[in-house]
Parts: C-alpha cells; sequence; structure tokens
C-alpha cells in the first residue's frame, strides 16, 4: 500500500491534516472562480461596427449614421453593416466626424 502511518493515532492526525488541508483548496478554488466571475463581468462588450442615431420625435425615425466608437453617438444603439449601409442608401446622413459611408464605400448618401 501507501507509505502511511500504521497505528491509529498518527493515522487519525493525518486524516484531520488532509479534511483541513482540502477545506482550504475548496475555499480558494471558491475564491479564484468568483474573483474570475467578476473580472468577465467587468469586460465591457466591444463598440458595434456601426450606430443609428435616432431623432427624438414621437416616430424617433434616423437621424444620423455613424462609426461603433464615434463619440457623437455613444447612446445610439448598435447595427450591423447591412443595417447602416440601407439607412445611407435610403438617405439617413452620415456623420461628418466619422464617416461611415466612407468606411462602407458608399459615396452619394445623403
Amino acid at each position: 500500500m501507501h507509505d502511511l502511518p500504521p497505528d491509529l493515532p498518527r493515522l487519525e492526525v493525518l486524516r484531520t491534516w488532509l479534511q483541513l488541508t482540502l477545506r482550504q483548496v475548496d475555499a480558494r478554488i471558491t475564491q479564484l472562480r468568483a474573483e474570475q466571475a467578476a473580472q468577465q463581468r467587468a469586460v465591457p462588450p466591444p463598440e458595434p461596427d456601426y450606430r443609428i442615431q435616432r431623432g427624438l420625435d414621437a416616430g424617433r425615425a434616423p437621424v444620423k449614421v455613424h462609426l461603433g466608437d464615434c463619440g457623437l453617438a455613444r447612446k445610439a444603439p448598435g447595427s450591423s453593416d447591412a443595417a447602416a449601409r440601407q439607412a445611407l442608401v435610403a438617405g439617413v446622413p452620415a456623420c461628418e466626424v466619422c464617416r461611415p459611408d466612407t468606411e462602407l464605400g458608399i459615396l452619394d448618401a445623403g
């Protein structure tokens, strides 16, 4: 078998030590899992590729198309390349600062 003590008192001490060590290992695993989960929650989601800014009117019609990281449209919802392209082709103006129309290869938008 293993190199274990031959007598009961030393085996009981060893068993107690192993139980305490296992509790410490379990506590550390729990702590590391909690830290890892907190780090994953702390990572902000990536910027969307494009954003479509909407008006404040009741219809909330699109008023401008932006690149996803444009500082002028931080609160505008993200949109796909296709939705941004469709909005530009439909006549929604492109942001004059970030120029999503240039990024999408649409020269005659708005």
